[in-house]
């Protein structure tokens, strides 16, 4: 989502700030004291400032005394790992990072725009409590093999989609609508379970998945079209013959796609934020029928991005499972959520229509998702990559 601003979370539950559009935003927890230290942070006084070492909870005002732009990590200066991170400190600009910090030793890594990171003085608190888990840093290196194994995956899942969708462009010409709506729904689960890809099909994603949201004429501009389009026409009784042109626009589009994707890479911050991001997204437009054009699958939908999550966790599995905790309570919820979804759907394989759900099963839903989703938001930060020198 560009432009967004969203707060980070390190380790055990450290709110940090970001800065994404000029705007910082955090989330931060309470009694953080008003004497709490300025810290220079430059080229020549990286972590001057923090004279008082104390445990709990307490706010670091950074301060870039230096020219240039940096990122300032809180580490342990032994291991590396970070347990506060403020983003995009401008020169000349102060901003709040909040930790609580337990016993140990501690540094402030800067990391200057066009320059090598300086580690800052070491400082030991004691006296306090044990300090909860930071993260280990991720690195681009650390990152190669899931995204190799991704961009693998996703290329299986265009062959599979070009395959489903000449299926369903046969059965428009066919004119034969039922045999189009059900291939419709197998190709159109295709697509949606290549969610952290989505960066990198570019244009590409809203000719074959957009929706008919600020077109002026909506559902019937012309520039509607893909999956959506031809969902509209399948369970609205358009002439089939009026739609073959659509799927086989959709049909290009994705042979297209297909092509293309082999010189694309997938970004390596996009496969821990898309973790996040499919399910968010499912809560927003799938839970709510935002995106139902006539075939009441929604729900169907959500499982198969349940299905891209879960082929994002499997490949980044071997990064989280030393740096996040709640691993184990993500894939009990996934099956969980799975569960409640696998139960929306009929024993003749039809999907009940959000609008059908009793209030109670619609309750459990949101709530499972949900619940999913903020198990899933620390993934974010935790797989970014981040310079270490």
């Amino acid at each position: 989502m560009p432009g967004s601003v969203r707060a980070r979370w390190i380790g055990g539950g450290v709110a940090v700030a970001v800065v994404a559009a000029g705007i910082a935003f955090a989330v931060w927890p309470d009694g953080a004291s008003a004497q709490d230290p300025e810290i220079q942070i430059s080229r020549s006084a990286c972590g001057q400032g923090w004279a008082d070492p104390r445990p709990g909870v307490q706010t670091f005002h950074l301060r870039n005394t230096g020219t240039v732009t940096a990122e300032v990590d809180l580490i342990d200066p032994a291991t590396g790992v970070v347990y506060g991170e403020v983003e995009g400190l401008g020169s000349g600009t102060v901003r709040p990072m909040q930790v609580t910090l337990g016993n140990g030793t501690y540094a402030f890594l800067c990391l200057p725009e066009d320059s090598s990171a300086i580690v800052g003085p070491t400082v030991t608190v004691s006296g306090g409590a044990e300090r909860g888990p930071g993260v280990a840093p991720v690195t681009q290196n650390d990152l190669l093999g899931p995204l190799k194994s991704y961009q693998a995956h996703v290329t299986q899942g265009l062959g599979q989609l070009a395959a489903d969708v000449g299926k369903l462009k046969d059965a428009i010409r066919s004119n034969d609508r039922g045999a189009s709506q059900a291939a419709w729904l197998v190709a159109h689960l295709d697509y949606e379970r290549l969610g952290a890809a989505y960066n990198a099909f570019g244009d590409s994603d809203k000719a074959i998945n957009g929706t008919a949201d600020g077109l002026p004429d909506g559902v019937k501009s012309p520039d509607f079209a893909g999956f959506h389009r031809i969902e509209s026409g399948l369970w609205h009784n358009e002439d089939l013959a009026a739609l073959a042109p659509v799927a086989d626009q959709l049909d290009s589009d994705v042979q297209k796609l297909r092509k293309s994707f082999a010189d694309s890479q997938v970004n390596p911050n996009d496969l821990g934020l898309r973790a996040h991001e499919i399910v968010e997204n499912t809560l927003q437009f799938e839970l709510t029928a935002r995106t139902d054009y006539g075939s009441g699958t929604n729900l169907a939908t959500a499982r198969a991005n349940l299905d891209g999550t879960q082929a994002v966790l499997d490949v980044l599995r071997p990064v989280l499972a030393p740096r996040y905790p709640a691993l184990s309570k993500v894939d009990s919820w996934m099956k969980r959520t799975e569960s409640a979804l696998d139960s929306a759907k009929k024993p003749d394989n039809s999907w009940t229509p959000v609008s059908q759900l009793s209030v109670p099963q619609r309750q459990k839903l949101n709530g499972d998702v949900s619940e999913l989703t903020e198990l899933l938001a620390p993934i974010a930060a935790i797989a970014e990559p981040r310079r270490t020198s």
